[in-house]
């Protein structure tokens, strides 16, 4: 059953009506360039592709009939292409969830699915890890040889979970978002919330309530309030969440996460010091 309330203000209805990417028999030209612009939006989640980094042997196989979609999504995911957005540098449950999101369509359900994956990929290296979400049945039976993957965990269908839903929009953040542009980085998004077996809030993607677009870290104590006090003319006060902004001091440092509470009355002035420090304000919140 496809979401039917709210889906533009969640950010999903750019998915919830769009017609599935297959190639069929007796396909045109056009209809190969698409399916390869649908896979490589899927498989690196909507990251910029340049034209020099597309996987052109594979692409060529593909329109010659040589290979299925389905190996398409094998070879790009095996690629040393997305390694180097994906792989390198990132934790390894983060990455077990944009593999999930980008072969599967869905986030993990729970730990124990994440756990298993973790053990696939010391064991037995990242290339099996790939083929357990390429040749499951799971795969098989939602996608098969010829339908490019899409994003099936906002909609509620034979086999999902609830949960599932939650945790997909803590990895999914709007349309026009990409998996390497989000400022929570490389770090896990579900690893807490799947280790204490409860569901994610949904937060809905940037432009849809104001700055949250992502949720806040409950977990980051506020580290000053402005003026020694968070009352004054007004009683209103704010939580400002800033990634990026630089340390005093030298060397120049960046901190990965900081906040603030401060007094409605001080806030303008709040965030344009700011962001002249070179911070990025990832959440304005009622304190």
């Amino acid at each position: 059953m496809p979401i039917t309330a709210a889906a533009s203000r969640l950010g999903t209805s750019a998915f919830s009506d769009a017609a599935r990417v297959e190639l069929r028999p007796n396909y045109t030209e056009q209809d190969v360039e698409s399916v390869i612009r649908a896979v490589y939006r899927q498989v690196l989640g909507n990251d910029y592709l340049m034209a020099s980094e597309r996987l052109t042997s594979a692409e060529s196989l593909l329109r010659n009939g040589k290979i299925s979609v389905r190996e398409f999504v094998r070879c790009v995911a095996k690629s040393e292409l997305y390694k180097e957005k994906f792989l390198y540098g990132s934790f390894q449950t983060r990455v077990i969830e944009l593999n999930y999101k980008h072969l599967l369509g869905r986030a993990p359900y729970d730990e124990s699915e994440v756990i298993y994956h973790l053990d696939l990929y010391e064991t037995k290296g990242f290339d099996a890890e790939i083929d357990s979400y390429i040749d499951s049945e799971e795969y098989q039976s939602n996608f098969g040889e010829n339908i490019v993957p899409y994003y099936r965990g906002f909609q509620f269908h034979t086999g999902a979970r609830t949960v599932g839903f939650t945790n997909l929009f803590r990895l999914y953040r709007g349309y026009a978002n990409s998996d390497r542009a989000q400022t929570e980085g490389s770090t896990s998004r579900l690893a807490r919330n799947l280790a204490q077996n409860r569901a994610s809030s949904i937060v809905g993607p940037s432009g849809n309530v104001g700055w949250a677009h992502f949720h806040a870290s409950s977990d980051i104590a506020p580290t000053k309030c402005l003026g020694g006090s968070v009352t004054g003319e007004s009683d209103r006060v704010y939580r400002l969440e800033v990634a990026g902004i630089r340390a005093p001091g030298y060397p120049s440092v960046r901190r990965s996460s900081v906040a603030y509470l401060v007094p409605y009355n001080q806030l303008s002035y709040k965030m344009q010091q700011i962001q002249r420090q070179g911070g990025r304000i990832v959440s304005v919140t009622p304190a």
